[in-house]
């Protein structure tokens, strides 16, 4: 039994359509361009402008806010070369940012020293830190001034707030610092308000303390702890911090006095060196 094999269906009639199609769109738009603005073919296509006109303007209205989000994102989009740009502009910015704003506070550490040597009429060499303590139990620290500046071995070194320590050590160069801190410091002192004198030592944990005042003399805390002058190794009257405990047993025979630091030990950065005569500031009171 032979199979039949489905027919090709006849497409004459389709063709016939849309050669007829192509011919009246031809004849429609000849006669548009040939006729004047008030042709029949212009008016109705002006009509049909009006009666869709108020759905155009809805749509235009619907669609405004999704148009207006997408041209938001497509601002925001940057390409990898523009984004690497705006990187490395970023960096430099916080990198200036932060210079300046290191160069304001050593301006403003700078202006304190200043102002502490011309309050007393000191003769002062500034000096930069450059070494801190080996280890825990050392209170030595080394600045970027040495023999070749004027420096010498036992010269006083201050801080914006009074008195840091003394040179232990000088090459050309450089010089080491042995702070008040450390436990072989000792300042000869005495307590501003009473003038009891006795000796300021650091310790193996950085902390000040005041030996031998006398059990008679009346130290309160706050009481300001100055230079005494004694021994000629500091000069009179600079400030090495005030009284923050005060203790007396029994049987003891000298006060026990702690003393907070005036300068700030831990971070100094610039430190005053004094290099002339030592002065015989005005303290106030007698001894």
């Amino acid at each position: 039994m032979a199979m039949k094999l489905p027919q090709p269906e006849r497409s004459g009639g389709t063709n016939a359509l849309l050669a007829a199609l192509v011919v009246v769109s031809l004849i429609i738009t000849t006669v548009y361009y040939r006729e004047g603005d008030n042709g029949l073919l212009h008016r109705a296509r002006r009509g049909t402008e009006a009666l869709t006109a108020p759905v155009s303007a809805v749509g235009e209205w619907a669609t405004s806010p999704l148009r207006a989000t997408g041209e938001w994102f497509s601002g925001l989009s940057v390409s990898r070369d523009e984004y690497n740009t705006l990187k490395t502009q970023n960096a430099e910015l916080r990198s200036s940012v932060a210079e300046l704003e290191e160069a304001r506070l050593e301006n403003e550490r700078l202006r304190e020293l200043v102002g502490f040597i011309e309050a007393r009429k000191l003769e002062g060499l500034g000096a930069r830190v450059i070494g801190r303590p080996a280890s825990a139990w050392e209170g030595v620290i080394t600045i970027d001034r040495g023999s070749a500046d004027g420096v010498d071995i036992g010269m006083p070194i201050l801080g914006a707030q009074g008195l840091l320590g003394q040179t232990i050590d000088v090459t050309a160069y450089s010089a080491k610092v042995r702070l008040i801190t450390d436990q072989r410091s000792g300042v000869a002192a005495l307590i501003q308000s009473t003038r009891a004198d006795g000796v300021v030592r650091g310790s193996i944990d950085g902390a000040l303390s005041m030996e031998y005042v006398s059990r008679e003399s009346t130290v309160v805390v706050g009481d300001v702890v100055l230079t005494s002058g004694m021994g000629g190794v500091y000069p009179k009257g600079l400030i090495v911090g005030e009284v923050s405990d005060v203790q007396l047993a029994a049987n003891d025979l000298y006060q026990h006095v702690v003393v907070r630091p005036s300068s700030r030990i831990s971070g100094i950065e610039e430190v005053i060196v004094l290099v002339g005569a030592p002065p015989t500031a005005d303290v106030g009171g007698g001894e």
